[in-house]
């Protein structure tokens, strides 16, 4: 508890960015005591009512209630960043340590693989594959689907680490000890690696939240959730800019440059502990 204060006192961003993300976790547990969330379902409202006292944020040309909205949206995009950033690092962390540690055949065919991937333009991708199920499209469903073409740069950079870390005299004498592969694995390597693995899960999370508003901003997102992208994306279909609407894309434009600017702080802040350079310059 004491390092982890101190550490906060010299990197001030990252208790900062927590506390962000702490704002965001009371929204999600309060919110829906207060906001009924049906609400986000079209014709429960009159439509294109502005902000007003029964209105907090007003309503969108369809009758949904856009506070509401918002904190369903909030939800579902970080559950999509979270979602896609986790499975796509744990794939990445997993193929990474096979490749670094093990070397040889196991390596050439892991490099070969995500070096190949790495070629396939995947905004390009995702859109096929959107546009395809897109009825059947749910933020589940988005965030599997980015998971699956997040891996490549995880496994290229943890698989660097890796090989710089099995020379390490602690690990040879580890080797030399009896100790297994695995127990080397779990017991030496990893924990080496975990600042850096927790800055690469705040750059999974961030590039995953960009990845899903890219895609809602062709329109090719849940169609029946109102993730905030979508909801951007509804603003501009129906004119919301031309038409003066500020509340329908002003709010979801604000929570996501809320998420994007926590999750840099955090990361900001990770980089000290992952960075050796950086922690010698403090």
């Amino acid at each position: 508890m004491r390092s982890f204060l101190s550490y906060c006192q010299r990197n001030p961003q990252v208790l900062i960015g927590l506390l962000m993300f702490l704002g965001l976790g009371l929204f999600w547990l309060l919110g829906p005591l207060v906001i009924d969330t049906a609400q986000a379902s079209p014709l429960s409202a009159p439509p294109d009512m502005s902000p007003s006292a029964e209105y907090p944020l007003g309503t969108d040309s369809t009758g949904r209630q856009l506070l509401p909205v918002l904190l369903k949206g909030t939800l579902y995009t970080l559950q999509i960043g979270l979602v896609a950033g986790s499975v796509g690092l744990l794939i990445g962390v997993i193929l990474g340590f096979l490749a670094g540690y093990f070397g040889g055949t196991v390596d050439a065919v892991i490099r070969t693989a995500a070096d190949v991937v790495l070629t396939i333009p995947t905004l390009a991708v995702l859109v096929v594959i959107a546009s395809l199920i897109q009825e059947r499209l749910t933020p589940q469903i988005m965030a599997q689907i980015i998971a699956l073409l997040a891996w490549m740069w995880p496994t290229r950079t943890i698989r660097a680490q890796v090989l710089t870390l099995r020379e390490r005299p602690y690990v040879e004498i580890a080797r030399l000890s009896g100790m297994g592969d695995l127990k080397i694995i779990i017991r030496e390597i990893f924990p080496n690696l975990l600042p850096y693995l927790a800055a690469s899960f705040v750059g999974a999370v961030s590039a995953a939240i960009l990845a899903a508003i890219g895609l809602e901003a062709l329109g090719l997102g849940p169609q029946h959730d109102p993730t905030l992208g979508m909801t951007i994306f509804w603003g501009m279909y129906y004119g919301a800019i031309l038409r003066g609407m500020w509340w329908w894309w002003l709010p979801p434009i604000a929570a996501i440059s809320y998420v994007f600017i926590g999750l840099f702080l955090i990361s900001w802040g990770l980089d000290e502990l992952a960075n050796p350079r950086l922690r010698r310059a403090g």
